[in-house]
């Protein structure tokens, strides 16, 4: 993992919002995801969620996925993976 940058939040901005600073992540991933500017893995890893969990979130908001080559080739890594176990 690369420099850890910190996103300051005031709390009353969080006490408005009803998050803990572990929902707003998760919020921000989907949102990121939705709009295309992070990959399902990126979005995953910054909600701090396993990638199938994430996958049932997205797809309990209705939010379809996006599927790219890097993407394919990132599952099929992780296949590969799960089979050497």
């Amino acid at each position: 993992m690369g420099t850890v940058n910190a996103l300051q939040v005031p709390q009353d901005i969080l006490d408005s919002s009803g998050l803990s600073i572990a929902e707003l992540k998760v919020e921000m991933a989907v949102h990121l995801y939705s709009q295309g500017r992070l990959s399902i893995g990126k979005a995953r890893e910054l909600a701090e969620m396993p990638l199938w969990e994430f996958r049932q979130l997205l797809a309990s908001r209705h939010i379809s996925p996006h599927y790219d080559e890097a993407e394919l080739e990132q599952d099929a890594a992780t296949l590969s993976e799960m089979e050497r176990l």
